[in-house]
């Protein structure tokens, strides 16, 4: 395994890059501009209706972002035309046929140009509507390989999935493909032509009732969750996400080296491009945020449990040197990666809980009032069945009584209201935790082989290696989390 240098490799590169307006796509982009500007080109498929759609996107929401701070001070006056230069926004949609590309000569100019293309596009609500997952993670990877097939160039695919798609499996997990038809349940196939047929059938039905689009939304949202958990996967996304697994590695058999990425949880950057940069609320910081305003005063977690958790620019370190090697491969092929820490850095939910304690009580937020918000111990449950005990003592009984309140003329409107009000907290509450309940209490261990020995090969093999770090080993939890994730929450979220 030769990996020579990544700099030179990304020299005159033309390179696809599919959901460019996500958390690590964005990363991806940054690096590349960053440590080689003589790429040749950038093509950042972003969803929009047409070009200048697609222009206004890649400035506002890539950009502009502070994460583009270090390199626009690199390029001062000129870094407008640099990127101008580098980077194409195109238009379409990963969901449609040809990625949704309707203007036939940039077609043509991709499918001429390109050599490599990484596919950050997903929809990662745990309950997204399932046509819309489907056509996303599951025919959208399909659509992009297809696509692939169609340029002369193309040296690697890499797909960006979740170590997740594993389910709700425990012990050791390797870093193996899903091959088409598998199931979480023995007892299951995974049918995904029949999903498809299954979920137009769903909409038909729906629309010829006249069902309004909240209706559908919410019906399909459900639906979802039912179909996954009927083939053994905790929710809509994991499941759509395997799917799209399977339809790749099923059909980019002898065509073009395939490499999957599963990251695990992915939290701030760790060094670059500079540390703590994170946008939008992700994973286990849905935890640190209602924490951090006083809003958390119970969770079900298991303490003693490992949280697998890794910095986003790890996650991009490990994808660019996967690319690399593997686009230097003779024979096409696939390899799964696995990057976390789970097995060789551990962290708990104890240390998560403890640090984010300890940054919030010495650097508390501010209320609206100007006043300082006091954080204290959350009560822990090692159950969701002693959570549900909590929830409905302390919220049930209260329901019962604005009840009996709303029958009396007198407290008729103040309390229905509080009624609704509360009801509604309840409900939603306990949909968060029937979502996060297979991963509190997740008991796998991500094994990482592939991972380390790309590491080790890049160690030796590529002078620049310790430029793109991924190495879980070198992480100090309690560094990271005190000097750069929780501060790099409050300013990039929190603000």
């Amino acid at each position: 395994m030769e990996l020579g240098s990544i700099v030179e490799f990304l020299n005159n590169k033309s390179i696809l890059v599919i959901g460019a307006a996500g958390f690590l796509a964005k990363i991806f982009v940054e690096k590349i501009l960053r440590v080689q500007p003589e790429v040749k080109k950038l093509y950042l498929l972003l969803r929009a209706v047409d070009t200048k759609s697609a222009e206004e996107r890649l400035q506002n929401e890539v950009i502009g972002k502070a994460l583009f701070d270090v390199l626009r001070e690199q390029h001062g006056a000129s870094f407008l035309s640099f990127i101008s230069e580098k980077v194409s926004p195109v238009p379409g949609d990963i969901s449609c046929v040809d990625l949704g590309i309707k203007d036939s000569l940039l077609k043509e100019q991709m499918w001429n140009e390109v050599d490599t293309v990484i596919n950050f596009a997903a929809t990662t609500n745990f309950d997204e509507r399932y046509d819309v997952a489907l056509g996303i993670n599951t025919t959208g990877a399909l659509h992009l390989l297809n696509f692939v097939k169609k340029c002369n160039h193309v040296k690697v695919l890499v797909h960006l999935s979740t170590a997740y798609v594993c389910g709700e499996d425990g012990g050791l997990i390797k870093e193996k493909p899903f091959r088409l038809g598998t199931a979480k349940k023995s007892t299951k196939v995974t049918d995904i032509g029949m999903e498809k047929k299954l979920v137009e059938e769903k909409l038909r039905n729906l629309h010829s009732e006249h069902a309004e689009e909240s209706a559908v939304t919410t019906y399909m949202k459900d639906y979802g969750i039912k179909r996954a958990r009927m083939h053994g996967w905790p929710n809509t996304y994991v499941f759509t996400k395997a799917m799209g697994e399977m339809l790749l590695v099923h059909h980019s058999r002898d065509t073009v080296p395939l490499v999957i990425l599963r990251p695990t949880m992915v939290t701030s950057t760790y060094q670059e491009p500079f540390p703590g940069w994170i946008e939008g609320v992700r994973t286990i910081d849905g935890v640190g945020v209602g924490y951090a305003k006083g809003k958390l005063k119970a969770f079900p977690f298991n303490p003693m449990l490992t949280v697998d958790v890794i910095p986003a620019d790890m996650v991009i370190n490990a994808l660019i040197m996967a690319m690399v090697e593997y686009a230097n491969r003779s024979t096409p092929s696939e390899i799964i990666y696995h990057v976390g820490s789970s097995l060789r850095n551990p962290f708990k939910f104890s240390n998560f809980q403890e640090l984010g304690n300890r940054y919030f009580v010495q650097n508390p937020l501010i209320d609206k009032d100007g006043k300082p918000i006091k954080v204290g111990k959350v009560t822990t449950f090692s159950s969701m069945a002693s959570f549900r005990i909590y929830m409905a003592i302390r919220y049930s009984l209260a329901l019962k009584v604005f009840h009996l309140a709303i029958n009396t003329v007198l407290f008729q409107k103040s309390y229905k209201d509080k009624y609704i009000a509360l009801e509604r907290k309840l409900k939603r509450g306990m949909r968060l935790a029937d979502l996060y309940e297979p991963y509190v209490f997740f008991k796998g261990i991500f094994d990482d082989a592939n991972s380390e020995k790309l590491q080790i090969a890049a160690t030796k093999t590529c002078s620049e290696a310790h430029a793109f770090n991924f190495d879980p080993t070198s992480i100090n939890w309690e560094a990271y989390m005190m000097d750069a994730h929780f501060p790099g929450l409050v300013k990039h979220v929190l603000k």
